[in-house]
């Protein structure tokens, strides 16, 4: 960063300031986080268990460092601070430990949005991902910025749920990215929903984007998969296309099962004559 030109507080030693906290009072705007997905064994059992970055909520578990980094990210954003943090979809409905932090990130009201990737617009991973927007503040209000004034509306006990995953163009033929035409879609999408009085009107529109109320995700059991609230629509050649590629897997499977049945007798047959043969 300093090479770069770019001041910053890099903290007070050289540490993983994840497991070492080295902005214990940090309050920020906004806030951007891009850690490693479902990261394993990132703590020590009786590590972090009283950090305050977990007051409030459960703390969380060895297994899994998810949960861990969207606490971190909302411990540090001050009152109407926006935290973003990108992690692997299966942080959506995890059970156990994860399922109660989620389950009071809801009750909470801090949860502002959910944003599916599509496959294959990370180098490091093929797979799909999800943006997760954190929001201290979804009250309305009134913010002065420098192009111009704008009215939050009031978005208490709302979710957006956006899948994305039909959208983006090829890139270096074997990525995704959005172009600018996609992203101006996107923000427009989301815009549209966070101010009050937006050049678009909001709505729902089906494979695209939903707002979903707190109580209906209470009834999914606080899941945040974005495909129980956004309108998939499913016509009968879908159903054709889906039932034909059913039926060539199970063909597949079948001749693959066979060839493997086959393997093993061989390798049974091998086995035996070497026996015989040391006996």
């Amino acid at each position: 960063m300093q090479s770069g030109g770019i001041s910053a507080n890099l903290g007070a030693e050289a540490a993983n300031t994840f497991l070492n906290d080295q902005h214990k009072d940090l309050k920020a705007d906004f806030s951007l986080e891009n850690p490693p997905f479902n990261q394993k064994d990132w703590r020590e059992a009786n590590q972090l268990n009283d950090d305050p970055r977990w007051n409030g909520y459960p703390t969380p578990p060895t297994s899994n460092a998810n949960y861990g980094w969207l606490l971190n990210t909302l411990s540090k954003l001050r009152q109407n601070g926006v935290g973003v943090v990108l992690l692997a979809n299966g942080a959506l409905s995890s059970s156990g430990d994860e399922h109660e932090i989620r389950k009071r990130l809801i009750e909470n009201d801090v949860v502002e949005a959910i944003i599916v990737l599509p496959n294959r617009m990370f180098y490091t991973t093929y797979i799909s991902v999800t943006v997760w927007i954190l929001n201290k503040n979804k009250k309305a209000r009134n913010e002065k910025r420098p192009g111009g004034d704008v009215t939050f509306r009031d978005r208490s006990d709302e979710i957006l749920f956006m899948d994305l995953r039909q959208m983006g163009h090829p890139y270096e033929k074997k990525y995704i990215e959005f172009t600018e035409e996609d992203r101006a879609i996107i923000v427009d999408r989301f815009k549209s929903w966070r101010f009050e009085n937006y050049k678009t009107p909001y709505e729902n529109i089906p494979e695209f984007c939903h707002v979903a109320k707190k109580s209906d995700v209470i009834e999914k059991e606080y899941s945040l998969v974005p495909s129980q609230y956004i309108e998939f629509l499913y016509n009968k050649n879908n159903r054709r296309d889906i039932d034909a590629e059913l039926v060539a897997l199970r063909s597949e499977l079948i001749e693959l099962l066979e060839k493997e049945g086959k393997s093993k007798d061989v390798m049974l047959a091998l086995l035996e004559d070497y026996t015989n043969v040391n006996d």
